[in-house]
């Protein structure tokens, strides 16, 4: 089996692991890859008895500090007696000479997803159970005690926008494919427009909210586990609450994955404001968050993201390369987005 391809495991050697490091699972294993984890392929592995999934790194070179699943380990790890719902850890296994790349085995959970924020599927009360339930738990997630939970050295010192900025410049640079001219001058006004932190207000940041990233219970749309954490740290809570309305304001179905042009009051989805509201109150926040800055910048990073999504389906190592194909034409309206954004609050 050719362990390079990015949607084949080598599962006689996964098998041998499994059978040492969770003895109490048992095989024989098949797996199945997701439509998730165009970043870091994801799958499903599917026993005698139980399920479990695998997330591991792209094959190929990567780009430096990205596909971090060891960050995404160590903070669900450190999640688990908290009140932000994550799966269970089972391992993490850093050895490339199991199968191929660093990978890590979580729990399966058996809830449900919406790749269309719109949740058709949905009745108006329903869906304004999950979008409530989405606001609290990221309200949760900005208010927990960084000591407690031991992440006080999750993230560097020094301002987060500066940090984040300065990061996914290089990460564009360096995956960039042609010249666009919105997301250089995007990446101008963002420069020279980081705004100062206060360390009180910094916290552990999830890095791309959005509700594909979240499971819902069936039943009862509690929501029950908060997944890809390959963008957390500790930083600055704007950017997580930006990262959510730069989603809404992206075009429907299910490559935008968006809310534009949609009559939200009419499917019981917040309106931006509200959800700010929401969210404020929750926090017992005396104002709303200003994200003058952080929306632009979410638009940038995305941007940046899906240019180095497109540039390793160039380079032959994305997830599945065709989809990652179609996102990466989305580069050039993140950085067009971004600027009207800027525009927006003028």
């Amino acid at each position: 089996m050719n362990d390079n391809l990015p949607h084949l495991l080598n599962i006689s050697k996964l098998t041998d692991t499994l059978a040492l490091k969770l003895p109490s699972f048992q095989g024989p294993w098949k797996y199945t890859k997701t439509s998730f984890g165009q970043s870091n392929p994801t799958f499903i592995l599917t026993g005698k008895k139980n399920k479990l999934v695998l997330r591991k790194k792209p094959s190929g070179t990567l780009l430096k500090s990205a596909h971090m699943i060891e960050r995404e380990f160590k903070v669900m790890s450190a999640l688990k007696l908290s009140n932000v719902p994550v799966p269970k850890m089972h391992y993490l296994c850093e050895d490339n000479d199991d199968i191929g790349t660093p990978y890590f085995i979580m729990e399966y959970i058996d809830g449900q997803s919406f790749l269309d924020p719109r949740a058709l599927t949905l009745k108006n009360s329903e869906r304004k159970k999950i979008y409530q339930e989405t606001t609290k738990i990221l309200a949760n997630l900005h208010q927990i005690c960084l000591e407690k939970v031991n992440l006080l050295d999750f993230g560097k010192s020094g301002n987060y926008f500066a940090r984040q900025f300065s990061r996914w410049s290089v990460q564009y640079e360096n995956s960039k494919t042609e010249l666009i001219k919105p997301m250089e001058n995007l990446i101008s006004w963002l420069g020279d427009n980081i705004p100062s932190e206060k360390e009180s207000d910094s916290c552990l940041v999830h890095g791309d909210w959005r509700i594909d990233n979240l499971l819902f219970d069936k039943k009862n749309f509690n929501l029950i586990a908060v997944l890809d954490w390959e963008l957390s740290t500790i930083g600055d809570p704007r950017a997580d609450l930006a990262s959510q309305i730069m989603q809404w304001s992206m075009p429907i179905g299910e490559e935008g994955r968006g809310l534009h042009g949609i009559k939200r009051k009419e499917l019981a989805i917040p309106e931006d404001k509200e959800f700010l509201e929401l969210y404020s109150k929750l926090r017992n926040l005396n104002d709303i968050p200003d994200l003058e800055f952080a929306l632009p910048f979410c638009y940038f990073r995305m941007a940046a993201i899906l240019q180095g999504v497109k540039k390793r389906a160039l380079d032959g190592n994305a997830s599945n390369p065709e989809k990652a194909i179609k996102m990466g034409e989305y580069v050039k309206h993140y950085a067009k987005k971004g600027l009207e954004s800027i525009i927006k609050f003028k």
